[in-house]
């Protein structure tokens, strides 16, 4: 077998290989940056409850229209927002944190989610809401994935000054005629965006994984907010590439070969990585000689 056959051939000869290297490229250009904030903030885990937290509106769309592909996708960002936002203001007038509230609605929303396609959904297709097959992508669907990719990063250029500022002095923007609180109303959005997207692909239960994973790896390569971002889009190109031919060659599930890609770079990373990896720390350090 030759590295050609191996590694080039299949996204050469099967569009649908192709289509799914295409969405995975546009999740990881948009995703992974909004990865990044999420953990700069602290957010990791209401990134994966909002994730899980689309399901019940697209449930209600799957139940409605079957698996058309807008109104899955309006139910899902209507859904997810509305768990943003409801999670929010519990934290605004109650003693609980949003983390905490978010992460009680979305166990709700999980279960809802679920109880509302198992009236019309099959086994199967319940597998498919929830883990999602890249290779499977149509046309249709490419291009609203790109669109939502190319809508958040427009967007999340456009704030990015201030997310940066709000990662390190949170105190500052919110002086600043609350200027924090539509920064993090606009941040939540995009992060739903892009996990709707990465659902067409990926499923629910994979959404985040392919936003995240390299986001948290690149931290122990780079400790500038600019160059950290670079290497998490890399590394999640790589994910995704490598994944794929995972997927391709031995015959599983997509999604989950390229989470499984992400979480390997991920491993590696926590030894090695130039920035804390454990392995790193344990080697003789250079020291400036006066």
């Amino acid at each position: 077998m030759t590295l050609y056959t191996t590694l080039l051939q299949p996204f050469a000869d099967f569009g649908h290989m192709r289509r799914a290297l295409a969405a995975c490229m546009a999740i990881s250009a948009a995703g992974t940056p909004l990865g990044v904030f999420l953990m700069l903030r602290r957010m990791a885990l209401m990134g994966d409850a909002i994730s899980h937290a689309i399901l019940p509106g697209v449930a209600v769309a799957f139940l409605i229209s079957g698996t058309a592909l807008w109104p899955m996708t309006l139910g899902g960002m209507a859904a997810g927002l509305l768990v943003a936002t409801i999670a929010g203001a519990i934290a605004r007038v109650t003693p609980i944190r949003e983390d905490a509230s978010i992460t009680g609605i979305y166990l709700i929303s999980i279960a809802l989610g679920i109880a509302i396609i198992s009236m019309k959904a099959d086994a199967e297709e319940l597998v498919h809401l929830l883990f999602g097959d890249v290779t499977q992508m149509r046309g249709d669907s490419l291009v609203m994935v790109v669109a939502f990719a190319s809508i958040s990063l427009m967007a999340l250029a456009a704030i990015y000054r201030s997310l940066v500022v709000e990662c390190f002095d949170p105190g500052f923007l919110r002086s600043v005629r609350g200027k924090g609180a539509w920064v993090h109303q606009i941040f939540l959005t995009l992060v739903v965006l892009m996990l709707v997207a990465s659902f067409q692909a990926l499923g629910t239960l994979m959404a985040l994984g392919l936003m995240l994973l390299p986001a948290i790896a690149a931290r122990f390569w780079a400790e500038d907010m600019d160059k950290m971002i670079g290497v998490s889009i890399l590394l999640a190109l790589v994910s995704s590439y490598s994944g794929l031919l995972l997927s391709f060659h031995a015959h599983i599930p997509a999604g989950s070969a390229i989470v499984l890609a992400a979480g390997a770079i991920y491993g590696v990373s926590v030894l090695v990585g130039s920035c804390g990896g454990i392995l790193t720390r344990f080697l003789p350090q250079r020291h400036l000689e006066g």
